[in-house]
């Protein structure tokens, strides 16, 4: 197969209705990479066809972090780098969440407060918690610097500062 009819093929699966599994909540706990104080959990609820991410992450310094769900749900080498690449199905550019060519992982920034807090939260239409593009035992990980939406193949994000596994939640009532 082609590499562009193979980019067809994977953006028609990623495309198709996703098959209820009856996981409709996920959450991480962020656990800090060596010589950081990072902390935080980020909850994943599925809303009709899209996924609300919401969070709070300590530790930060101020500004944007990058903020990528990663290809590997291994969080345990010292700098995270057991995570892998960007979660990337699709076989995609990196870009930003609003981009229609986009790693599935790419979820842009979070910003901290002047403490070092982020609160946050959005709305994306590419993660699910089923088929290719499923979250579920994949890995989260807090940047060092803000992601630039555009250089490959990554962003420029830096280095890992935090990363937990995505597990299924208890459902919220």
């Amino acid at each position: 197969m082609s590499p562009s009819a193979f980019v067809f093929v994977m953006a028609a699966v990623l495309a198709a209705e996703p098959v209820d599994t009856g996981v409709h909540h996920a959450c991480v706990v962020l656990h800090p990479t060596a010589g950081n104080k990072i902390e935080g959990t980020v909850h994943f609820e599925q809303i009709a066809k899209d996924v609300r991410i919401t969070g709070r992450i300590t530790g930060l310094s101020p500004g944007k972090h990058g903020f990528h769900i990663h290809m590997f749900g291994d969080c345990s080498a010292p700098d995270a780098a057991s995570a892998g690449d960007h979660f990337n199905p699709g076989h995609a550019d990196h870009g930003g969440p609003q981009d229609r060519n986009r790693h599935v992982g790419d979820l842009g920034n979070i910003e901290a407060d002047k403490d070092g807090v982020a609160n946050f939260s959005l709305v994306d239409d590419r993660i699910t918690f089923d088929g290719p593009a499923s979250i579920l035992g994949r890995a989260l990980v807090v940047h060092e610097k803000p992601d630039d939406l555009r250089s490959q193949p990554s962003g420029k994000s830096g280095a890992r500062l935090a990363c937990g596994v995505v597990g299924i939640g208890e459902p919220k009532e």
